[in-house]
C-alpha cells in the first residue's frame, strides 16, 4: 500500500476490478445505532452530484439516494445496535458495520475503498482513504445511503421516544438532546458507554 491514502485514487486501472465504496454514519450520537454503507457504482450510469453526504440538504440526500439504489450495480445497508457500540467499543462496532455492510452486496467486490484511516477485516483487500466519501464516488455514494438510513432510524425512534427530540437532532449531543435527556432520563436507545450518558445514569442514581 502507498504511503499516501488518497494514491489509491488513481491506481485501479485494471478493469477486472470491482470496486465498492464504503462509509458509516453516527459514530457520534449519544443514541440509536451506527450505520454503514456499501456501493458498487455501475459506470455506465454516473450518477451527478455525489458527495460528502453532510455537504448535501436533507432533500439533495434523499433524491441521490433513490439514484444511487436504482443505478448501483449493488449497495447495502447495515447497522450495529446500541448494545453492540456499548459491548465493543464505537471504533469497532463501526468496523462491524461496514463489514456486515460489504458482505451485504449483491455482488462480492475485490476492493473496498474505506472512508478514513482505518479498514475493517474483511476477507478482500481494502484500503483507506482518508476524506474519501469527497474525492471517490462510490464512498459519497455509500454515505448519502448510510446518512439517509440513520436518518430514517432516528425518525422512527422519535415516534417511540417523541419527548427526545430524535427527529430535530438524530441524536447527536445538542443543547436539545443534553437538555431533554437530564429531564426524562435515559431510554432504552441510549448508547450507556457515551460519557453524557453515563453522566445522566449517575446523577439519576
Amino acid at each position: 500500500m502507498t504511503n499516501n491514502p488518497n494514491q489509491a485514487l488513481f491506481n485501479f486501472d485494471d478493469t477486472t476490478e470491482i470496486i465498492c465504496g464504503v462509509d458509516e454514519a453516527g459514530r457520534g450520537p449519544l443514541a440509536g445505532p451506527v450505520f454503514a454503507a456499501a456501493v458498487i457504482l455501475d459506470p455506465q450510469r454516473p450518477i451527478i452530484g455525489l458527495r460528502d453526504s453532510k455537504k448535501l440538504t436533507a432533500v439533495r440526500r434523499e433524491a441521490l439516494a433513490e439514484q444511487i439504489k436504482e443505478c448501483a450495480l449493488a449497495w447495502s445497508i447495515a447497522q450495529c445496535s446500541e448494545q453492540e457500540i456499548d459491548t465493543l467499543n464505537i471504533l469497532q462496532a463501526t468496523m462491524l458495520a461496514m463489514r456486515r455492510a460489504v458482505e451485504g452486496l449483491s455482488r462480492t467486490p475485490t476492493l473496498a475503498l474505506i472512508d478514513g484511516n482505518r479498514c475493517p477485516v474483511m476477507v478482500i483487500r481494502a484500503e483507506a482513504i482518508i476524506k474519501g466519501d469527497d474525492k471517490v464516488p462510490a464512498i459519497s455514494a455509500a454515505s448519502i445511503l448510510a446518512k439517509t438510513a440513520r436518518d430514517a432510524a432516528l425518525d422512527v425512534l422519535h415516534d417511540l421516544y417523541p419527548h427526545y427530540a430524535f427527529d430535530q437532532h438524530k441524536g447527536y449531543p445538542t443543547a436539545l438532546h443534553l437538555e431533554r435527556l437530564r429531564l426524562h432520563g435515559v431510554s432504552p436507545v441510549h448508547r450507556l458507554s457515551y460519557a453524557p450518558v453515563r453522566a445522566v445514569l449517575a446523577a439519576n442514581t
